[in-house]
């Protein structure tokens, strides 16, 4: 199994710099936007910013399918972030309105698959998220569920990484 490190923080915490920074020397690295399923000039200005700082030889690519990115890269994967990519399926699939026990399994099954690429990659992979129990989270439903979902997601790969990072204010603690 390729080494698997994940990056945890909160927002503008500095953990995509930080995870960027641990395949700096890997010269053909895949970038995975695991963004919105929707049309989003802010998402497509965050790329370009990233990709302005990033070596000219990383390769982007922007889905919502991680595990077969991953499954599908010949080297080092990074994977930012596992936020948008939550909001990516749940929008693509139109399951925000759904009943909880739908969501769940909804999203378990698509954490299981990126879970099981991580066993094959070719490379390393670095993957960034928010760490939920650090933020404000909006008390009403879709709030609390987008918390739950990413706080277990979270969990799941965690368990499956070799490392974990938290990033606060720039500053890097291993876990």
């Amino acid at each position: 199994m390729a080494r698997v490190v994940l990056v945890t923080g909160g927002v503008r915490s500095g953990k995509s710099a930080h995870a960027e920074s641990l395949l700096a020397h890997e010269p053909h690295t895949t970038y995975v936007a695991a963004g919105p399923s929707y049309d989003d000039a802010d998402w497509h200005a965050r790329i370009a910013r990233h990709q302005e700082r990033r070596p000219t030889s990383w390769s982007t690519l922007e889905t919502s399918d991680l595990a077969a990115a991953v499954a599908g890269a010949t080297g080092p994967v990074l994977i930012d972030c596992l936020g948008t990519w939550l909001d990516a399926i749940l929008s693509g699939a139109e399951l925000w309105e759904a009943p909880a026990g739908e969501i769940d399994d909804f999203v378990g099954a698509r954490t299981d698959e990126v879970v099981a690429s991580l066993a094959t990659a070719v490379g390393p992979v670095v993957i960034v998220t928010n760490e939920v129990g650090l933020g404000v989270v909006p008390e009403h439903r879709s709030g609390r569920l987008f918390r739950d979902l990413l706080g277990t997601i979270n969990q799941r790969i965690a368990a499956a990484s070799d490392e974990v990072h938290l990033v606060v204010a720039g500053r890097v603690l291993k876990l």
